[in-house]
């Protein structure tokens, strides 16, 4: 565990593990920070000896039910995206589109374009990569851009260069045939921020990464690789082998400086499930442009410049281009994408969303997105003081969050037309999403599907203790508490300790418990 680093993850679970059978928490006396006994159970367990638990119930008129340090901060982790993701949606609106346009900029003469194309990236976060057949965002429960940390990555089905290929093919319906002159990305649309990691580019194809997929062959060979998206220059290597069944899988990646030339090492045992992994995409402006030329070549459009190379910028004298738009990539709605950096705390869209706050408000500098968001915490009747933010992700190590100020964002969205839109893209309790491999069997788990809450997991490695310190755990949400009802709620933990990954995701099973026991008892139902 030496090579650890400290992070901010989604909660997410390693695989489906159905929440233990349990009476509901009993009424009485409380028992720990506003705990009823089932709950202090869990509270006491040996890997919270010394950590501290905050806890909030709100019911639907406001009257608090459980509350133990609910004015103090806790470290939120991924639970900070309720926030700027809430604050994205308010400002630029839930039915907001990214339209993405090339221009032509120079003098045609039949199908022969004397100048150059320019695409203007818009800061849509999938351009097209994501889109299903209806329309929307498509997603696995554990996205692609955590398949380096947590176990069961997935790749959704779509072409991720399939926004680039859409422009590609109008570029060649307009009537050009032939690019004289050059290919650029106009990236100005902002400048990222040093606080924010992954840092948000205007551009953004394929989450800005490589996606490999290795698969197990027989015990002895090479493994099978597979990789996505094919875009020049970049090329990988696999020196991944397959050991005997039930053998050790752990496959590495490294790149090179410029992260074009990657190799995977390592082994894959015989009859496991590919195991995916990812490599970044260190200049997503060659990249994208790259991908756009290759694209126009298929579809059927000769460019002359080079495919390969620098982004040629410094042809970017004007403010802005000025030139015939001949294609435009539309996005699904900003609903679309709130679902997906919610369901599977999506960190690079959630900081995202701080940048395309700064844009809205008329700056290109990312960290002036931090206004409007304070301005959306206000409306929604947060005291700001009560959010202490400098990403959008929460995973900076200066967030903190009070419960006080979860409830009261939760409790706003509750009176607003989108309310129920809201709830259905945050994660449903074994469903889907980052708590999908939680309470999964309605039988034994009357809370399935009956949770929808936002987790955080914020972890790093001990040294003093050749252990994993996981500094905050938390879920919030809604719960249904039946005949129409909702409560609100926060659960969190900071400072409790585990041996393992796989530790750290017992930690937020604790917390997906407590979730279905509050639930549980808000609607009166019992366990088998």
């Amino acid at each position: 565990m030496r090579g650890f680093r400290w992070r901010a993850w989604a909660g997410v679970a390693v695989a489906a593990v159905t929440v233990a059978a349990a009476g509901p928490a009993a009424a009485g006396k409380a028992d720990g920070p506003g705990a009823g006994p089932g709950l202090a159970a869990i509270m006491k367990k040996h890997r919270y000896a010394h950590a501290r638990w905050g806890l909030l119930e709100v019911d639907e008129k406001g009257r608090t039910l459980r509350s133990g340090n609910a004015g103090e901060f806790f470290i939120p982790g991924s639970a900070a995206k309720l926030f700027s993701v809430s604050g994205t949606w308010r400002t630029l609106g839930g039915g907001h589109r990214f339209t993405t346009p090339v221009l032509a900029a120079g003098r045609r003469h039949g199908g022969e374009l004397d100048g150059r194309l320019v695409l203007v990236a818009q800061g849509d976060l999938s351009l097209g990569g994501r889109t299903g057949p209806r329309g929307t965002l498509e997603y696995t429960d554990i996205d692609h851009t955590y398949a380096n940390d947590i176990p069961g990555a997935t790749l959704t089905p779509q072409n991720p260069l399939a926004g680039i290929d859409e422009l590609a093919r109008q570029v060649r319906r307009s009537g050009i045939t032939d690019v004289r002159g050059d290919v650029v990305v106009d990236s100005r649309l902002f400048t990222s921020s040093p606080g924010l990691d992954p840092a948000p580019t205007p551009l953004i194809v394929n989450d800005n990464v490589v996606d490999l997929l290795t698969t197990p062959t027989s015990a002895g060979r090479p493994a099978r690789l597979t990789w996505r998206p094919h875009v020049a220059p970049y090329r990988v290597e696999s020196h991944v082998r397959t050991v005997r069944r039930g053998g050790t899988t752990d496959i590495d990646v490294t790149a090179s400086p410029d992260g074009t030339r990657i190799t995977l090492t390592g082994t894959i045992a015989a009859g496991a499930k590919p195991v995916l992994r990812v490599s970044p995409v260190r200049d997503p402006d060659a990249f994208g442009r790259t991908a756009l030329i290759e694209a126009l070549g298929r579809a059927g459009v000769t460019v002359h410049a080079p495919a390969t190379g620098p982004n040629p910028s410094g042809l970017l004298r004007e403010p802005s281009v000025r030139g015939q738009r001949v294609a435009a990539y539309v996005s699904p709605p900003y609903t679309e994408y709130a679902e997906v950096i919610l369901k599977v705390s999506h960190n690079l869209g959630a900081n995202l969303g701080i940048c395309l706050m700064a844009v809205h408000a008329g700056s290109h500098r990312c960290e002036d997105g931090f206004g409007p968001l304070t301005a959306f915490v206000r409306k929604a009747g947060v005291d700001p003081r009560q959010v202490q933010l400098l990403d959008g992700r929460g995973g900076n190590p200066v967030d903190r969050i009070t419960p006080a100020a979860f409830s009261r964002l939760l409790r706003f969205w509750e009176r607003t037309p989108e309310a129920a839109r809201f709830r259905r893209a945050l994660p449903i309790l074994g469903v889907d999403g980052s708590l999908a491999g939680s309470c999964t069997r309605p039988a034994s788990c009357p809370a399935h599907g009956k949770v929808f809450a936002k987790p955080g997991t914020v972890a790093g490695f001990d040294a003093v203790n050749n252990r994993l310190a996981v500094g905050g755990q938390t879920l919030a949400g809604y719960l249904d508490a039946g005949r129409g009802r909702r409560h609100t709620f926060f659960i969190g933990v900071n400072g409790a300790s585990a041996p393992d990954i796989e530790g750290v995701l017992a930690i937020g099973e604790d917390l997906n418990r407590i979730a279905a026991l509050l639930q549980e008892r808000a609607a009166g139902t019992r366990r088998r």
